[in-house]
């Protein structure tokens, strides 16, 4: 009997987790421990047959953080149409814009959890 598809998916955001980037690790320094607006935030979760770098399930948003491989990446396009079908909003952020203007994307991510859910 083979390794199911959802215990694959756990292993490999485990292996995400234990292995994050510089960038997802400062960001995750802002975020974990309902820091942010009181607002729990999980990172390298699986949904669906996707892993999210960040996800706040109260208000539906993931969060992105992306660097020069994902331009114009068909398969990221199709993976935002997947999930904002099943009613969550995409945040993309570049790995320069979170190290050098982390203000500015706090204050992006703290007006997209205040404001109304879809």
């Amino acid at each position: 009997m083979g390794v199911k598809l959802e215990d694959k998916k756990k292993e490999i955001a485990q292996k995400l987790r234990n292995n994050s980037t510089d960038t997802e690790k400062y960001l995750w320094k802002y975020l974990r421990g309902r820091q942010l607006e009181g607002f729990k935030f999980r990172r390298q979760h699986p949904i669906g047959k996707y892993i999210a770098d960040f996800i706040n399930f109260e208000r539906k948003i993931m969060i992105e953080i992306d660097s020069g491989q994902h331009l114009e990446n068909k398969k990221d396009k199709l993976r935002d149409k997947w999930l904002e079908e099943q009613g969550y909003e995409v945040l993309r952020f570049w790995d320069n814009e979170v190290l050098t203007n982390i203000e500015g994307v706090l204050e992006l991510i703290r007006e997209k959890l205040s404001s109304p859910s879809p």
